[in-house]
């Protein structure tokens, strides 16, 4: 499966809250001519496919280098070394996701005319859609959490604090409109709510295959408004 582009949300008026200049995807690395980033892309997709497949140590160069077509030497004109190419291979995924996420809240607020708790809604549904078409990636992403020794672990928790801040930016607008309650443990929140659709969006795709989207995107909407979202008065 290819790791996805996204296209970047405009913020105006209205907007939810993005991230802080020089902390979205744009910086994450230069911009590179479209030959080149093209490149970069089918290198991306052969990696994370086969590192999924049969891991990171087992996965060589020359491997990746065949299933993307191109030359061993392009791999190495492109990134200095496996780790590197893996280090910008989870830094361009996890940023896209977050690209997405905060498309999906910034749409739902500014064009729907929704409230900031629709916005969790369709972050949620923005975020299965990645994931159902990511499902390497996401695999990828969520074993690497736990494997703290690795060279690339900075980079990690940089990009899933960025993740992590567009659902944060959400629920902080949504407590400063009175949507939700000033106890909100807003960073926990922001992490439970990020880690359930990764979680969920696993499952979903391991062990329960035949649901649509729209099932596994309903059920967990349930659960966001019986859990963060205050109770409607009957």
């Amino acid at each position: 499966m290819s790791v996805r582009t996204e296209h970047r949300g405009r913020h105006g008026d209205g907007a939810v809250r993005g991230a802080a200049p020089g902390a979205g995807p744009e910086a994450a690395a230069p911009a590179l001519g479209p030959r080149r980033g093209a490149t970069r892309r089918k290198l991306f997709d052969a990696a994370v496919t086969l590192i999924a497949e049969q891991g990171f140590s087992a996965t060589t160069v020359d491997e990746i280098a065949d299933r993307a077509g191109v030359a061993k030497g392009t791999v190495y004109y492109n990134f200095a070394s496996k780790n590197v190419l893996y280090e910008e291979l989870l830094r361009d995924g996890i940023d896209l996701l977050s690209a997405s996420l905060r498309d999906a809240a910034d749409r739902a607020v500014r064009v729907d005319g929704g409230t900031r708790v629709d916005a969790l809604d369709a972050m949620i549904r923005a975020g299965l859609d990645f994931i159902a078409g990511s499902p390497s990636l996401t695999q990828l992403y969520v074993a690497e959490l736990w494997r703290t020794n690795r060279v690339w672990q900075p980079t990690l928790q940089s990009v899933r604090g960025r993740a992590v801040a567009v659902v944060e930016d959400v629920l902080r607008d949504a407590v400063d409109v009175g949507e939700l309650t000033e106890e909100l443990d807003i960073p926990l929140t922001a992490s439970a709510l990020l880690g359930m659709v990764l979680v969920a969006a696993l499952d979903w795709l391991s062990f329960q295959p035949h649901r649509s989207v729209e099932d596994v995107h309903a059920s967990l909407s349930r659960l966001l408004q019986g859990r963060v979202s205050p109770l409607r008065a009957d």
